[in-house]
């Protein structure tokens, strides 16, 4: 019999909540029945298990960071657009890291075709048509923004940057890094 006032729904939000406080790989069905005040039994008959629950995560996750880099998009084109796209990421993961990691989580193809996902890559796509990019280069775009794009915020939120005594502070580099991106895209090599 399902607990009063526990939710699958709840549930989720609250393992989200923990994600950003301790790291989604901290995440566990004790640590999240102890900030109920519950025995990890009771959490079973609103999630499968830790990996249902990670899972949940992150699909909440995908549907955070789509809406916020849509609503980031709207009305924008061009540079404009790549710059507010990569913007809401990199917020999105300042405010939220643990969220952000569970976006990460290899899903299995059923559930991430049900998420947000999708809607990523759509959104780099729009943004690639302001480009005139069309396929094959456009999924070989898609990857290098995504790659960039990641790859900064990781190495940013790890602290990666923490040790250069450079003469640039990381958010003129990001910006620089766009930069480079907006001529790359205007100017994309011939397949």
């Amino acid at each position: 019999m399902a607990r009063a006032g526990l939710s699958a729904e709840r549930l989720v939000r609250a393992a989200a909540e923990l994600a950003d406080e301790v790291g989604f790989e901290n995440v566990t069905v004790s640590a999240l029945a102890r900030r109920f005040g519950v025995k990890d039994a009771s959490l079973y008959s609103h999630v499968k298990n830790l990996q249902d629950l990670r899972a949940r995560v992150a699909v909440l996750a995908l549907g955070e960071l789509a809406d916020h880099a849509a609503a980031a998009l709207a009305g924008r084109a061009g540079k404009d657009a790549l710059v507010a796209f990569a913007g809401a990421y990199r917020e999105y993961a300042k405010k939220h890291p643990g969220r952000y990691a569970a976006a990460r989580l290899r899903l299995d193809p059923e559930t991430a075709a049900a998420s947000a996902a999708g809607r990523h890559a759509e959104m780099m796509r729009a943004i690639l048509r302001g480009y005139d990019l069309a396929e094959p280069d456009q999924t070989d775009a898609v990857r290098l923004l995504g790659g960039v794009f990641h790859g900064y915020v990781s190495l940013e939120e790890a602290g990666g940057f923490d040790h250069s005594r450079a003469a640039r502070d990381v958010d003129v580099s990001w910006h620089r890094a766009l930069d480079a991106l907006d001529v790359l895209l205007r100017n994309w090599p011939p397949s």
